[in-house]
């Protein structure tokens, strides 16, 4: 059930139309609806107060003004390790990389050389 607080997708014409958060859901002098308060994520902030029965503000479609419209909670994913979902362009970090080399041709590769070690020697003194 969608809740003050909540973030919900809105859909018009069965396309997602904007994000907004729910502000506040107070009863409406008609029995079974409810003044729904959003604040819509887009630039600039809108305010919007809808008149919505329980089951549109949970998901069922309605229209407004003949077109189509849902109300969709956002759930958040479950968070995981970042190690083992994300991966970075070109492959695995290097310190979560395995070596398939010895050693030996780690070293013989070439060496580290410090960039401001080389600026401070070609600026004159």
């Amino acid at each position: 059930m969608t809740q003050e607080g909540d973030v919900v997708l809105v859909y018009m014409d069965n396309n997602p139309a904007f994000f907004a958060r729910v502000e506040a859901i107070n009863a409406d002098v008609k029995p079974g609806w409810y003044q729904v308060k959003m604040l819509v994520l887009q630039i600039p902030l809108l305010i919007i107060t809808w008149i919505l029965r329980e089951v549109y503000i949970n998901g069922d479609e309605f229209t407004m003004g003949g077109r189509p419209v849902r109300v969709v909670k956002v759930v958040t994913p479950e968070e995981e390790s970042l190690e083992s979902d994300v991966e970075l362009p070109g492959g695995p970090a290097p310190e979560t990389a395995k070596s398939t080399s010895k050693p030996s041709e780690q070293t013989e590769r070439g060496k580290v050389v410090s960039l401001a070690d080389r600026r401070k020697k070609d600026q004159p003194s």
